[in-house]
């Protein structure tokens, strides 16, 4: 996992989205790309779904 990320994507996410089996494969995607989760999950009710964020952050390599 040498320098940036692969495919032009950003240094820095944020995955949002309804929680559900979707959202999960999202983030496991990210982490097999070598993406680490920067922070905690956040969640809220939008009167239909719940609705989760995850930040993930690519490593700086030395």
């Amino acid at each position: 996992m040498p320098g940036s990320p692969p495919d032009g994507l950003p240094r820095y996410r944020l995955l949002t989205g309804k929680d559900d089996a979707s959202f999960c494969q999202r983030v496991s995607d990210a982490l097999a790309l070598g993406y680490s989760l920067y922070g905690s999950p956040a969640a809220t009710f939008n009167g239909e779904h719940v609705v989760v964020a995850q930040a993930i952050l690519w490593p700086e390599h030395d």
